[in-house]
């Protein structure tokens, strides 16, 4: 674990080879890309984060809107690992902290792959989220909330991925108990969509590395027009669609690791 000037991040790598930064999306851990990394540590040096208050990454002080905090902690573990450029790749909440990485330090971004990337202020919050985040009334549902996510949403969403019940067990770990609760209720509070994310159309343009986008064709999530959008504004990007859903590294970890080495490679 690497620890920076405030918040610490678990940190994971892997493998020989130029290096790659994986950075997962909410509510989820770095264990998301485990499928990916495992067809990919043969070329590359992979390396995964928890993001403050996910996975094994102790509970932060300040939230994951704080994004260029995150971008700073991010460089942080670059210089640690002796890494001079490294390729970043996001999915959904990641994909925002990788594109603001790659405005705070694009001379440290190689190639950029954003996944179900959930970058407009035009993003609707699944619809049990939306009461968490009305002060009192998000306090008083948040224990019967958070049960009823993880039971509809998340399970739904892992029973046919390969060690989904592992993996949701895992990525339930931060919330479980009393605790618990308080801790996914200040996770979906990290910042309103409008607010936090009013500034990414006018980044996209600035943002020269090559990039790849992957949007699922039946994500519930990310419409397919983020993608479109995020593809007409970036000048050096390219679309893949793939056959599955919101979760892409877990339902298509072949494919993600086929095409993120091609994309790297090129």
């Amino acid at each position: 674990m690497y620890h920076s000037l405030s918040t610490p991040m678990h940190v994971s790598a892997c493998g020989e080879g130029a290096p790659v930064l994986f950075l997962h999306g909410m509510p989820t851990s770095g264990r998301l890309w485990d499928a990916v990394i495992a067809r990919l540590c043969s070329q590359y040096r992979c390396i995964t984060v928890d993001l403050p208050g996910l996975g094994r990454s102790p509970r932060a002080p300040h939230s994951l809107g704080d994004l260029r905090t995150i971008a700073d902690q991010l460089d942080q573990i670059r210089r640690r690992q002796g890494i001079e450029r490294w390729h970043v790749v996001g999915h959904d909440a990641g994909a925002v902290i990788a594109v603001h990485y790659a405005q705070f330090y694009s001379g440290r971004v190689d190639h950029l792959a954003l996944l179900a990337p959930a970058l407009f202020p035009e993003l609707k919050p699944y619809f049990l989220i939306e009461p968490l985040r009305k002060p009192v009334v998000g306090e008083l549902l948040a224990p019967v909330i958070r049960t009823l996510f993880w039971k509809i949403a998340m399970q739904r969403a892992l029973e046919e991925v390969e060690d989904g019940r592992s993996l949701a067990r895992d990525f339930y770990a931060p919330f479980a108990g009393p605790a618990g609760a308080m801790a996914f209720l200040r996770l979906v509070r990290w910042g309103q969509p409008q607010r936090l994310l009013a500034d990414v159309p006018a980044i996209l343009p600035r943002l020269a590395m090559p990039a790849l986008l992957f949007h699922g064709a039946a994500d519930p999530v990310i419409p397919a027009e983020f993608a479109q959008r995020a593809l007409r504004l970036m000048p050096n990007a390219s679309l893949l669609t793939l056959e599955c859903g919101h979760f892409i590294p877990l339902c298509q970890p072949a494919a993600v690791a086929t095409e993120l080495g091609r994309f790297f490679a090129a």
